[in-house]
């Protein structure tokens, strides 16, 4: 298992960081700030509150820490997250900003969830090595970390894998988490775009993306799936029930593309289905 613990630690407000590097260094997978109300640690799936609690200061330190003020920080808050060096998540919720019906920033979060990037290589080797795959599961089931897996897996056995890393955590910057012998990585750019850039430029066998959640995204995997590329990819559900009940997810059903998905469980574990 490997995580980038010191840039965890980084963002954390100093008055806290002893403890939560104390409690959480091995195990934690989320840690939750709302103000007024107790710290929170998720270890191993079950929360652990402090006594101090969390104050608008706090906040707003992870906010400007893990953003440092940049352009493209302030476009993915509009999204409601940022991603902190080390490929670490940072979920917001507060007051949003709406123009024209869209969400252009939150104005002032009360609330934030720190998601620990953990890479557990191996997890992925007995996933298929070829062929269009789908991965399933609720939130905080593991959907990235296994994909990430599945792609080195892959890369390593001579495919080359182009990855639209969107939000940079799959493959964070600095050579973090290994993606392989034959990975190429794209960040910066929203999915849709990425994958017609990887298709048209890399010559990729297989495209790999994660979290599927418009279906502008759906719509640029059927065009590279129909151009002869396998295609690597997460979605939110709960299995293939669940899959087919959802409007964003039908044109990766309906044509076919993904004809075997892997349905991830809260406790990590995974099994392989045919939709």
């Amino acid at each position: 298992m490997k995580c980038t613990w010191d840039a965890i630690l980084a963002i954390v407000p100093q008055r806290l960081r002893q403890e939560v590097d104390r409690l959480g260094k091995q195990t934690m997978e989320e840690l939750r700030l709302r103000i007024g109300q107790p710290v929170e640690l998720i270890l191993g799936g079950i929360s652990c509150q402090l006594e101090s609690r969390a104050t608008m200061e706090d906040i707003r330190f992870v906010i400007n820490t893990a953003s440092r003020y940049s352009p493209w920080a302030a476009s993915t808050i509009s999204k409601g997250y940022l991603t902190a060096a080390g490929g670490h998540r940072i979920g917001l919720c507060g007051e949003c900003v709406v123009q024209d019906g869209q969400v252009t920033t939150i104005r002032e979060a009360h609330s934030l969830c720190i998601r620990v990037a953990r890479d557990f290589p191996g997890i992925g080797k007995e996933a298929p090595c070829s062929g269009s795959l789908l991965i399933l599961g609720p939130p905080g089931a593991g959907k990235t970390t296994l994909l990430r897996d599945i792609i080195r897996t892959r890369s390593n056995r001579g495919t080359a894998v182009s990855v639209v890393d969107e939000r940079g955590e799959l493959f964070p910057g600095g050579n973090l988490f290994d993606p392989g012998t034959r990975t190429d990585v794209l960040t910066g750019c929203n999915k849709a775009q990425g994958v017609d850039i990887a298709l048209r430029t890399m010559g990729p066998k297989c495209i790999a993306v994660d979290e599927i959640t418009a279906q502008e995204d759906c719509q640029a995997l059927v065009s590279a799936g129909w151009c002869g590329v396998d295609l690597l990819a997460t979605a939110h559900a709960a299995n293939c029930d669940d899959l087919h009940s959802r409007p964003v997810y039908q044109p990766l059903v309906q044509t076919g593309l993904f004809n075997r998905v892997i349905v991830l469980s809260r406790d990590k574990s995974w099994h392989m289905e045919r939709i």
